[in-house]
């Protein structure tokens, strides 16, 4: 088995992308700047041997009987041109004409074809040129045609200029060392400050990783920075599971303690009955009682237990089809009575949770309602929107035609932390299932009389989830 190799980190990875790029960049930079600097040597070439041209051209005399008076020729509009291989060169050919420059003193420029006149000037290179034997060099070349008129007739001449590449490569390798050299300084800047954005961009990060140790350490309970807008929801999140780990741990211990509490009583009853040694009818029935109540608080109690680890991030369920359900199974056991149940149920409605938690909202709501009910019964359902919330909040209502319930019995049933065993006649364990259910989702719960049909009227509201 091999060794895992470690990750590379955030900082080294982005370090190494941005190197590259940078690489690349100043690279395709350099380039482009080493080709445009090229083309201009060879367009101001073009442009100069155009000048030599037109020079050379206002020199060329005739004598009487038509012939090249190359005396003036030799005024050279470059000094080069005569001097010997300077890597500039003349040549001037014609009929019965093949004149050339000083700077071709010991070799000849090879003979071309003859051109047209109005030919347009024509410049070319790099072309081999030959300065000597098995001499060679590269060299532009520019050439232009002419008619003049001459006291023996026209003479048609075509002048040729040469210029070698060398000066070109000159200026392009000194050029290549300022250029290389002033990138290689600014590549050098641009990783530097590079290196300063990424650290003070991964700053967040870092506090988060010293943050984390601290949570996994115990010297804080949850994140406390504040943090970019990436981060932000990711410190959210984890805040959230903590405060629900958190919720649920606690939930766990309070649902053990109350356990403990409340079979105190009923354990106390046995002994007392125990210990007196009554008739053993009456004894028997003591038991049974007793063992009935810590029947129903166990029950209640392992559901609390169950429901202590709902999921924080469930996906969204659909209200109605479970709605419509619970209520067609109601309709069927309350038949007799009559009792139908009315629907105000937005389509949108989704309850973030799990269907168990809804089904024991739903369930034990209308149950109830089904109940105390004389005819009629109405669910509503719709979600509740909030500016910058990821998942709508959700109000649930469910009412009757039923008597109601007693204002003095209202406060009981929304009393925090009444156990299974002292709950409200009527409402019994149901209403403690919702009470926990609301309160681990962090909504609220509502007991009223309903004004639209006069009985009791329970409400829920859930938080929308940032």
């Amino acid at each position: 088995m091999f060794p895992m190799r470690r990750a590379l980190s955030l900082h080294a990875r982005q370090l190494i992308a941005a190197s590259l790029g940078l690489i690349a960049f100043l690279g395709l930079t350099g380039m482009a700047l080493d080709q445009a600097f090229r083309n201009s040597l060879v367009d101001n070439m073009e442009a100069r041997m155009a000048r030599h041209a037109d020079a050379y051209w206002n020199k060329v005399g005739f004598d009487r009987r038509g012939r090249l008076l190359p005396a003036a020729l030799d005024k050279a509009p470059d000094a080069r041109f005569n001097e010997f291989r300077s890597g500039l060169y003349a040549q001037i050919q014609g009929e019965g004409v093949n004149w050339q420059s000083q700077s071709v003193a010991l070799f000849s420029l090879p003979a071309l074809p003859a051109r047209e006149v109005g030919d347009a000037p024509e410049f070319d290179g790099p072309l081999p040129l030959p300065i000597g034997e098995d001499i060679r060099i590269n060299a532009y070349r520019y050439t232009d045609t002419l008619r003049f008129e001459t006291k023996s007739g026209p003479r048609v001449l075509t002048l040729h200029i040469y210029e070698s590449e060398e000066e070109i490569f000159k200026q392009i390798a000194e050029y290549r060392r300022t250029l290389w050299g002033y990138l290689g300084i600014a590549g050098v800047l641009l990783v530097l400050v590079q290196i300063a954005i990424l650290r003070w961009s991964l700053q967040p990060l870092r506090v988060l990783e010293s943050e984390m140790q601290a949570l996994q350490s115990g010297r804080q309970a949850r994140l406390g920075r504040r943090y970019p807008t990436e981060l932000g929801p990711i410190a959210g999140s984890i805040n959230a599971l903590l405060d629900s780990e958190r919720g649920n741990l606690e939930m766990s211990r309070n649902t053990l303690a109350d356990l403990a509490h409340s079979l105190k009583t009923p354990l106390a009853v046995l002994q007392s009955q125990i210990d007196n040694g009554d008739d053993p009818a009456q004894f028997k029935r003591e038991v049974y009682t007793q063992l009935q109540r810590m029947n129903d608080i166990v029950s209640y109690q392992l559901s609390r237990a169950a429901r202590a680890g709902h999921a924080l991030y469930s996906a969204p369920i659909d209200v109605l089809p479970h709605a419509e359900s619970i209520v067609a199974s109601l309709e069927k056991i309350h038949r007799a009575k009559g009792v139908y149940c009315e629907f105000e149920i937005d389509p949108k409605s989704q309850f973030s949770g799990e269907a168990g938690d809804l089904q024991e909202l739903l369930g034990n709501f209308l149950e109830n309602a089904f109940k105390w009910a004389a005819r009629r019964v109405l669910l509503t359902v719709r979600p509740v929107y909030e500016p910058g919330a990821k998942r709508p909040g959700l109000h649930i209502c469910v009412e009757d035609d039923g008597p109601g319930i007693a204002p003095e019995d209202i406060g009981r049933i929304l009393q925090r932390g009444v156990r299974g065993d002292e709950r409200v006649q009527g409402h019994g364990i149901g209403m403690a299932i919702v009470q926990d259910i609301v309160r681990s989702y962090h909504g609220t719960l509502s007991v009223d009389r309903s004004q639209e049909l006069g009985g009791a009227r329970f409400a829920i509201d859930l938080p929308c989830l940032a």
